[in-house]
């Protein structure tokens, strides 16, 4: 009996597992110099951001208080003690580059809609006003400069005022000021439309990039929300949609902006519509939905975008590592400063597309 319980233990294999390959650290490439890599970090963000992966943060943002068209001066948007955390990374970081990003849009409770930029740019002593009081927070508060994202001059969003006769002109005189102001030892950028002014209603509609760009370290080109579903909205090339990154890079240079002054917009989101709910899904929320009725990562070789489908039928568009490689690739090739993208909390918790951003631009 104990001879064949020997035998039947000798016959008897304990299984092996298979060897788990430890997981490599991501360790970013190094940045090279004179190329940019911009987050728009929001005051309802929930994350403290990591500055190993970009090169500028634009803080959004302040807002304009206005009563009766005049201009009373700004306060940021949300609980000072978010900027705070923002503004800390200095510490650490201290060739970090913080921004402060103003909105046309009225947020705080104790706020209305006075007239915004429209109003502010009117007037000669009030843009010199808004310039200084800009100027005084850079310096108390040890930023590196503003972003002005002023949506857009000629039109009117979100009950904002607006002035086609004026605005576009205006515009450019209040970014003169704020430069002078400001001068040479703060950056001054802004948000640029996906286009170069257009004639409207006796004047102009957005902003007039050619006589911007003498003032301005750099434009964020808003390569995003170029169109909606069922057509892609973030496209590098592709005549279905309205319009795309090519295409915007082109007005630019066109209107005389050289490559070297532009940043490429990247989403961490994706655009559904323009007015049915959900209107756009950040990144996190896209790879987390329901397998059963979304899928992802579909691939459209013609826009060079990822999208997703929802019981099969077009849902989204929006972009992941392999579109941003090639968004990258493409810019840096051109010669563009580097890539920027709206926002920080859309991306997931391993940060996916952040290091897609950085390592498009540093690596290539």
């Amino acid at each position: 009996m104990a001879l064949l319980l020997i035998a039947s233990c000798e016959k008897e294999k304990i299984p092996q597992l298979p060897e788990i390959e430890p997981e490599v650290p991501y360790v970013p490439s190094e940045k090279i110099e004179g190329r940019v890599v911009v987050a728009y970090v929001t005051y309802w963000g929930k994350t403290i951001p990591d500055p190993k992966l970009f090169t500028h943060i634009n803080y959004s943002f302040a807002e304009l208080y206005i009563r009766n068209g005049l201009y009373q001066g700004f306060k940021l948007q949300g609980k000072e003690e978010r900027f705070k955390q923002i503004v800390n990374l200095k510490k650490q970081y201290p060739n970090l580059k913080i921004l402060l990003s103003f909105t046309h849009v009225v947020d705080n409770p104790d706020n209305f809609q006075g007239g915004s930029f429209s109003a502010l740019a009117k007037s000669n002593a009030q843009r010199k006003a808004f310039a200084a009081d800009c100027k005084k927070f850079i310096e108390s508060w040890g930023i590196d400069g503003v972003d002005m994202d002023w949506e857009f001059p000629g039109i009117s969003w979100s009950g904002a005022e607006s002035d086609p006769a004026v605005d576009t002109q205006n515009h450019v005189l209040l970014m003169k000021e704020l430069r002078e102001t400001l001068g040479k030892d703060h950056l001054l950028t802004y948000a640029g439309y996906i286009k170069d002014k257009v004639a409207a209603n006796g004047g102009y509609k957005f902003i007039d990039v050619k006589a911007v760009d003498q003032y301005v370290d750099f434009v964020n080109l808003m390569t995003y929300n170029m169109d909606a579903a069922p057509k892609h909205h973030s496209a590098l090339s592709d005549s279905r949609a309205y319009w795309d990154c090519t295409r915007t890079v082109n007005a630019y240079r066109a209107a005389g902006v050289e490559y070297n002054k532009m940043v490429l917009g990247i989403p961490f989101y994706g655009q559904h519509s323009f007015s049915e709910k959900p209107t756009s899904l950040n990144y996190s929320t896209i790879i987390a939905l329901d397998k059963n009725i979304y899928k992802i990562d579909n691939w459209d070789p013609i826009s060079n975008t990822p999208y997703v489908t929802k019981n099969g039928r077009f849902f989204c568009g929006y972009d992941n590592s392999k579109s941003i490689g090639i968004k990258g690739k493409w810019a840096i090739k051109l010669g563009l400063k580097g890539l920027m993208y709206w926002q920080y909390d859309g991306d997931d918790s391993k940060g996916t597309l952040r290091k897609a951003v950085w390592e498009s631009v540093m690596a290539n």
